[in-house]
């Protein structure tokens, strides 16, 4: 199974008059539902896809408490979940509170296993992958 990539023109943001550089951009070859999931899932398993899709649901309803709650949630060889700020600066200790933080978003840290498999990808360029 290989993963297919265009070519892609890039400006540098900092620097308006740096060369145009090229690089690859995955292609995505569509989308995954929940139900195919677990469907998958049921068929290399004992477990039946009505019961994974119950475990993923009550998954998806637990991990951002976990994470309200200041817990990094590991989850073995597949890795972990976090939560990052994006924040504003304040000139002094004191100064520094709840309004300089602007966003919140969960971060992920792919377990070795994992990020192996990951790593083991084929890459293949799309035939007339300029674009």
């Amino acid at each position: 199974m290989s993963v297919k990539y265009n070519i892609v023109a890039r400006g540098n943001p900092s620097n308006a008059t740096a060369p145009v550089r090229y690089y690859p951009s995955i292609v995505h070859t569509g989308e995954t539902s929940l139900r195919q999931l677990s469907q998958r899932i049921s068929s290399i398993s004992t477990v039946s896809s009505i019961d994974t899709i119950a475990v993923l649901e009550a998954f998806l309803q637990v991990l951002p408490d976990e994470l309200a709650n200041g817990n990094i949630v590991r989850l073995g060889d597949f890795g972990s979940f976090w939560l990052r700020t994006k924040s504003d600066g304040s000139a002094t200790p004191e100064d520094v509170s709840e309004r300089n933080i602007k966003s919140v978003k969960p971060n992920f840290s792919p377990g070795r296993e994992f990020s192996q498999e990951i790593n083991s990808i084929d890459f293949r360029k799309k035939s007339g992958a300029v674009g």
